[in-house]
């Protein structure tokens, strides 16, 4: 019997990378699961199926349970620590350290790549910003230098992957720009059944996301100032609430935290979701689009893979409030030939069932070709 590990970077929330892992599971239930961390609250576990996940030395570390992250320098080597030497395939859901386990040579190590390290990479200049460590101080000098190694690890670690699979064309240039590695292009799992289509829609706009920086709700916030005669509710919870909260105006409203059937009620009823985000895939806006729900997207990332222009949403192609103004202004012209019916049929081409079959499909063929030699 085929012994298979799937290793996944940490485990804190149920988010999108936290829908891989479940998927993956549904496809290899007798697969054993690693993480750095595992700090879910027993409210978000049940997409393990009570599996056993074991966890690193960092898991018993000093303040680990609210910041993990502060032990990024120690994550390669604890990552490494892992003994998977009796498996056959190795599974790596990645964005961070999971593809760095070390393997051998009879074993066939596929990495799920949800970005190269973010903070190390693309976001290296605005993370150091908001950290506050841009200053020629002991802290920011060590944690500059700490992410210097940490891109040195990142690029060796590619090494150790056999076959990549990006999350979207999008990460798939990342990969290519970063560890000079080809990779096969699946996308993430979406529940689409979970949401339903809804064609009497209301005249609020809405969007949801982690109320952090990069996530860029401000511009979303700023834009709607502008427009006093549209209604906006932002869902959500995260360290940047308060700061949002503070520079709203009397038509927008921020809901904080919701539940999964508050958030598809406020989806399916919405006249347009927007998201003003660079992601990588970007779940949310295929979740909108399963409700019928139009999709005011930045112009990049994965959006550009999953909003049809004109068809299933409109793009802005700048990140700042006179874009999203314009880009609903033109929503406003062409919303009268949308067809919501089209919206939800693009989204159902990123349902769980097309992912576990291409997951399978790959992960076999790769594994006969590498048995084969």
């Amino acid at each position: 019997m085929t012994k298979i590990a799937i290793i996944h970077d940490w485990l804190y929330i149920n988010g999108g990378a936290e829908k891989v892992l479940e998927q993956l599971l549904l496809v290899y239930p007798n697969a054993d699961v690693y993480s750095l961390v595992n700090f879910l609250p027993e409210k978000d576990k049940g997409f393990l199926h009570n599996k056993h996940v074991q966890t690193s030395f960092i898991q018993k570390m000093p303040f680990a349970k609210k910041k993990f992250r502060n032990y990024f320098p120690l994550m390669p080597f604890a990552i490494e620590q892992f003994d998977l030497s009796g498996y056959d395939i190795i599974i790596s859901s990645s964005y961070a350290m999971a593809k760095g386990v070390l393997t051998h040579a009879e074993q066939l190590h596929v990495c799920y790549c949800h970005s190269p390290v973010r903070y190390a990479w693309d976001l290296y200049h605005q993370y150091i910003k908001e950290a506050n460590l841009k200053t020629k101080t002991p802290k920011g000098f060590i944690a500059k230098l700490a992410l210097h190694y940490l891109r040195l690890w990142d690029v060796a670690s590619a090494n150790k992957v056999d076959y990549f699979i990006a999350n979207s064309n999008f990460i798939a240039k990342r990969i290519r720009r970063v560890y000079h590695r080809l990779s096969t292009t699946i996308y993430p799992p979406v529940d689409i059944d979970s949401f339903q289509l809804q064609e009497k829609k209301k005249e609020y706009y809405v969007t949801a996301s982690r109320l952090v920086s990069y996530k860029r709700i401000d511009l979303i916030i700023d834009a709607f100032k502008e427009m006093p005669e549209k209604e906006l509710f932002v869902i959500g919870s995260g360290p940047d609430f308060e700061k949002l909260n503070a520079k709203k105006s009397t038509n927008i409203n921020l809901l904080g935290y919701q539940s999964f059937s508050v958030l598809i009620e406020y989806m399916q009823n919405a006249k347009a979701f927007v998201f003003a985000a660079n992601e990588d895939f970007g779940i949310t806006p295929v979740e909108a689009m399963a409700c019928g729900t139009p999709v005011v997207a930045y112009g990049n990332g994965g959006s550009l893979e999953t909003v049809i222009e004109n068809k299933t949403g409109v793009f802005f192609y700048e990140q700042s409030k006179e874009s999203i103004i314009e880009a609903i202004g033109t929503l406003d012209l062409i919303y009268p030939s949308l067809d919501f019916r089209y919206i939800r049929e693009n989204a159902e081409r990123f349902n769980q069932e097309r992912f576990r079959q291409e997951i399978k499909d790959f992960i076999d063929k790769a594994y006969k070709k590498f048995s084969s030699k």
